[in-house]
């Protein structure tokens, strides 16, 4: 039965259910990256009395404080999606975002209000990270209880493509305001502007988001009269094993993630000395390889099986790391774009097929809760605190291969997850224990 509703949604209204799913998902990581994109002016702007890698690293910081509150967002947003359905939190965790972004495109300079500036910094970014921790549980469990059983790998896909998608037109709107206009004043008043452009883009994705149903196996859930009272309480105590194996493979993606599309910006420009806007050029590029990746690893998942893909993508990152980091060392262009595309090609592997995986894992009583919880202590924990710890390590250690090294152990972690769990591909995601009288 859930199969043939699914196969009738995706013949009606897949595509805008993917749009719905995907768009938010693609506002939250434009503004993510912008800030890790403006890193370095954010440090004159908010921070402007420390030396230059003690601003970095403050705003590196204030990047992982938001990082921290995840978790919280995650019980919040998670409680409402599971207790109430998909489609409240989608369109709540979009307003939220939204109205942190443009906290953040508003606030006074240091030279301006003093010591207030980087506090109202922290809290945007408290909005914003509160409004994070129920993006991906939302989009994941919207995108894999509406994709049809054959194509949920591809389907869930684009919630990655979007995120990627955001990544991308940051990284333009960074190069296109650095070539417009001179230094000076991107630091003055030019870099709002792209935290401004993302209020527009918010409405766009509430606007689509309020005109969708619910998911089919939600409905389902309600029909039988069988939806959760205390979904975040049954995670733990139904769930747990589930919950580690997603926080496994989270931390596996969501390291790469923010080595390869957040942190390698910087360390092109700092560590490589590449310039400013080719270091941004080079993240377009990357994107633009792992938007093309993204939904054929989606695709291939749903034909040969979820772990094979990520174990793939695992053993590249073990012994391709070293090598690929090398490289980009090498002062030719030549050897930088190589290597960025090398590490973006591994990285949309993962991407492609790590949302399905984990969807899969859960029923759907506990599924946006289970979902948005484990992604949110991945990042808080393994991942937020990445660009910081490897500004520190370097600083420390004066070696340039820390990121290498901490991308090998990432993919051990990717490695020894995947051994824990079944393969889920094209699975029923009402389980059992969905249909038990409760």
């Amino acid at each position: 039965m859930t199969s043939e509703i699914s196969e009738q949604v995706d013949k009606k209204d897949l595509r805008r259910s993917v749009f719905a799913g995907a768009v938010g998902v693609f506002v939250h990581w434009f503004d993510w990256a912008v800030y890790a994109y403006l890193a370095t002016t954010m440090a004159q702007v908010f921070f402007p009395e420390q030396d230059g890698t003690a601003g970095l690293l403050s705003v590196f910081a204030v990047f992982a404080v938001a990082f921290f509150v995840r978790p919280l967002g995650s019980v919040l947003f998670g409680h409402l999606g599971d207790r109430f359905g998909r489609k409240t939190t989608l369109s709540i965790v979009i307003i939220s975002m939204a109205a942190g972004t443009l906290m953040l495109g508003l606030l006074p300079s240091y030279e301006s209000v003093g010591i207030l500036a980087p506090i109202l910094l922290v809290v945007a970014r408290i909005i914003q990270g509160l409004a994070a921790g129920g993006e991906f549980g939302s989009a994941a469990a919207f995108l894999a209880e509406f994709s049809p059983p054959k194509r949920r790998g591809f389907g869930c896909s684009w919630i990655e493509f979007g995120s990627v998608g955001g990544f991308l037109c940051a990284s333009i709107a960074v190069w296109a305001l650095h070539a417009a206009f001179p230094a000076e004043v991107v630091l003055d008043w030019a870099w709002r502007i792209p935290f401004l452009l993302t209020v527009p883009m918010a409405a766009v994705g509430l606007y689509i988001r309020l005109r969708i149903e619910d998911t089919p196996e939600y409905r389902a859930l309600e029909d039988m009269n069988n939806v959760p009272s205390q979904p975040v309480v049954e995670v733990f105590r139904s769930n747990g094993r589930q919950f580690l194996q997603t926080v496994g493979i989270e931390t596996f993606m969501n390291s790469t993630f923010y080595i390869v599309l957040v942190y390698l910006i910087t360390y092109q420009e700092e560590i490589v000395g590449v310039p400013a806007d080719r270091a941004a050029l080079l993240s377009a590029a990357a994107s633009v390889v792992a938007m093309g990746i993204i939904p054929l690893s989606g695709r291939m998942s749903d034909r040969v099986g979820r772990k094979p893909v990520l174990y793939t993508a695992a053993a590249l990152l073990i012994v391709a790391a070293v090598p690929l980091f090398l490289l980009m060392q090498v002062n030719t262009s030549w050897a930088a774009f190589a290597a960025t595309f090398g590490l973006a090609a591994i990285l949309a592997i993962i991407l492609g097929t790590h949302a399905s995986t984990v969807a899969e894992l859960f029923p759907t009583r506990t599924r946006q809760s289970g979902l948005s919880m484990a992604y949110s202590v991945a990042g808080a924990f393994f991942a937020g605190t990445l660009p910081y710890l490897m500004t520190w390590l370097i600083s420390l250690t004066g070696s340039t291969m820390v990121p290498a090294f901490t991308m090998i152990v990432i993919g051990v972690i990717g490695a020894v997850t995947l051994r824990t769990m079944p393969e889920t591909s094209g699975s029923d995601l009402l389980h059992e224990s969905d249909r038990a009288p409760r």
